[in-house]
């Protein structure tokens, strides 16, 4: 599969992308809420809310128990999203990289 794409044909999103648009407004609660409920400043909260931070594994591990659907989610976005960005950033060079096939 392409990984700038995914199976429906849209691009990977950045999960602060899935938790400004989604969840937070579903929660209810203001960011600084959620922030400290999760135990991390709020500027932190902020950075991957505007998709200038990773969602780290640790991250991925508060984001899972906070919304009670478990880490997999975050990190599966994180890591489709950072494929398809380096992928697209380092084309060449990784079009340069023979495929080796095992004996």
């Amino acid at each position: 599969m392409d990984t700038n794409t995914l199976p429906c044909g849209l691009p990977p999103m950045h999960p602060g992308e899935l938790l400004r648009e989604d969840v937070i407004p579903a929660l209810g609660r203001p960011v600084s809420e959620i922030a400290g409920l999760l135990g991390i400043a709020r500027q932190t909260l902020h950075a991957v809310l505007t998709e200038r931070a990773a969602v780290t594994p640790l991250m991925a591990l508060k984001l899972g128990k906070l919304c009670g659907n478990g880490p997999d989610l975050w990190m599966n976005l994180q890591v489709r999203y950072d494929l398809a960005r380096f992928g697209e950033a380092k084309r060449g060079e990784i079009a340069a990289v023979p495929t080796l096939n095992a004996a």
